[in-house]
């Protein structure tokens, strides 16, 4: 990236953040039901893929997806609005925090059910290779989901075909609350299995805004030209527990405090720096990403509670409600 490349995506991942840290004090104070998950600490996993993604890719995602309905165009007051249980939410409060979905953007859905998007992924990978569009179908998901059989199965018929697919592993270390490496025989849980499917597995800084780009942008430029899918695995970690129930206390502090001097944010900060990108216009990002997200959560705040009625519609592709056999 450039240095105007490397602010903008910087200003993308202050959104994120503060994004976050606003669904984190909605929910402390009542304002967001049930849970959430939150991925504040791996914002470059999802604004450096999606800045080397074309805008009509496809892109799944895991239930801790807000930073990927972020990055892929989802703007801060849907994503408030649908946590908020809100009409004008990304799903017009259907979905709530898990399953944040902007079709139009090519952002096809966060998935609770770990593992599952795999390979409806792979699904869309030989659509777009059916019907010749170029398109890439990314799948982001944690590293308990490499322990599953969707995860082989996915790139085993992804590897067979040569689809046009990219898998994208956030290691964050923990599958839920137990180390991922208590309970796998490979130090790398994504990457070390690739190459038992023929495919190429990768591991990058997923804290580094700008190697995730490029090496999404390699490897997609690889699947585009027919030459197959690729796993890449991103080594991240998040700043909170598992989800708002979770204080995480089974983390060893020196671990926590290590990652946290490894922030996405203060590393893009100090590159910028280094590249004579001045701390004011540092601080004018900041500052637009601050009053962006205030907005949203005023506007979110404000809006209406949906309809009973539209409790029903976007069931059918025709948007009716009626049951059909």
């Amino acid at each position: 990236m450039d240095a105007a490349g490397l602010l903008d995506a910087y200003e993308r991942m202050a959104v994120v953040r503060r994004t976050e840290k606003a669904a984190h004090d909605l929910f402390l104070r009542g304002l967001v039901k049930g849970t959430t998950h939150l991925a504040a600490g791996q914002e470059a996993v999802a604004v450096g893929a999606s800045a080397a993604l074309r805008p009509d890719d496809y892109v799944f995602a895991t239930y801790r997806g807000h930073h990927h309905a972020l990055a892929r165009g989802a703007t801060p007051e849907e994503c408030l609005a649908e946590l908020m249980s809100r009409a004008t939410g990304l799903c017009g409060a259907k979905g709530g925090s898990m399953h944040l979905t902007k079709a139009a953007a090519g952002m096809l859905g966060s998935y609770a059910i770990v593992g599952a998007h795999l390979p409806m992924a792979v699904g869309a990978a030989w659509s777009a290779r059916l019907r010749g569009t170029q398109q890439l179908a990314v799948a982001f998901f944690g590293d308990g989901a490499t322990n599953i059989g969707a995860f082989h199965e996915a790139l085993n018929l992804a590897a067979v075909w040569r689809l046009p697919v990219l898998f994208v592993c956030e290691n964050n270390l923990y599958m839920e609350y137990t180390p991922i490496a208590d309970v796998t025989a490979v130090p790398r849980p994504a990457a070390d299995r690739a190459p038992a499917h023929g495919i190429p597995g990768e591991v990058v800084d997923g804290n580094d805004v700008e190697a995730v780009a490029e090496a999404v942008e390699r490897l997609a430029r690889r699947a585009r030209a027919g030459d197959g899918p690729a796993v890449l695995e991103a080594e991240t970690y998040r700043h909170y527990g598992h989800s708002r129930a979770d204080p995480a206390a089974y983390r060893p502090a020196e671990e926590v405090e290590r990652w946290l001097k490894h922030d996405p944010l203060d590393l893009a900060r100090g590159r910028l720096a280094e590249r004579g990108v001045g701390a004011d216009e540092i601080a004018r990002a900041d500052e637009r990403a601050r009053a962006v997200v205030e907005r949203a959560v005023e506007a979110a705040g404000a809006a209406p509670a949906p309809d009973p009625r539209e409790a029903l519609t976007d069931v059918w592709a025709d948007g009716g409600a009626a049951w059909r056999t």
